[in-house]
């Protein structure tokens, strides 16, 4: 009898030390999940040589967009809708041990979302984007469509934000390469990020008017597309 207690005890004390571990695991489990996708007016899949001869003169624009599957930010259920940030910044994004010295952003808000919907989808978006989305100058409502596929290395996207945005994506073949040691030269600039991949944009542009500049690039090896959790 007094074996069976003691083994009892034991058993309890191992629950007690074992239920704020499951409770940081619970905790700790993504709210929110979906797919993004990142055009660059720079080359972000390349050799030193080529971004070496484009900083300060590339890659000052930038689409960052995310696509929500499911989960809630703010407790506002946002399955299904998507965001998308346009980006102009005074120099190339994404170098390393550096910041823009000025950026400016407008947000583009699922047009199918509610007035809470399209708050969180504003405040989401600036969670994941940190400094490069601090100045947002307007915030648009637009159709979306919305599409990423990814099979292991290959995968393509699509994006289209009313007539504002507009991005398309190959995989990368062997004839991208120019100087035969490309690599991904700059990160991503969103945080929390799952997987991410370069690809090709074989169209990228924004024609908006509210940054006071648009712009149009075609098989630009610029683009990021993947997955996030958060």
């Amino acid at each position: 009898m007094k074996n069976k207690l003691y083994l009892f005890a034991i058993v309890m004390v191992a629950l007690v030390c074992a239920m704020p571990a499951l409770a940081a695991t619970k905790s700790q489990a993504p709210q929110i999940s979906g797919q993004y996708i990142e055009s660059r007016t720079a080359d972000i899949y390349t050799g030193p040589c080529i971004a070496n001869s484009e900083v300060n003169l590339a890659g000052k624009q930038a689409v960052m967009a995310w696509h929500i599957d499911r989960g809630a930010w703010g407790n506002v259920q946002l399955d299904g809708l998507s965001v998308v940030a346009v980006v102009n910044a005074s120099d190339t994004l994404g170098m390393q041990n550096s910041e823009p010295l000025h950026t400016q952003a407008i947000l583009i808000v699922d047009q199918a979302a509610t007035d809470a919907q399209r708050a969180a989808l504003v405040n989401f978006a600036q969670a994941q984007g940190g400094l490069i989305l601090n100045h947002i100058i307007a915030v648009d409502a637009a159709p979306m469509h919305f599409e990423v596929n990814i099979d292991g290395h290959m995968g393509s996207a699509t994006l289209a934000a009313g007539n504002l945005v507009r991005v398309s994506t190959r995989s990368l073949r062997p004839g991208d390469e120019f100087c035969h040691n490309e690599d991904v030269y700059y990160p991503p600039l969103a945080a929390n990020l799952t997987h991410s991949m370069p690809a090709v944009a074989t169209e990228s542009g924004y024609h908006g008017n509210r940054l006071g500049m648009t712009w149009t690039e075609n098989e630009r090896r610029g683009v990021f597309i993947g997955t996030f959790a958060n």
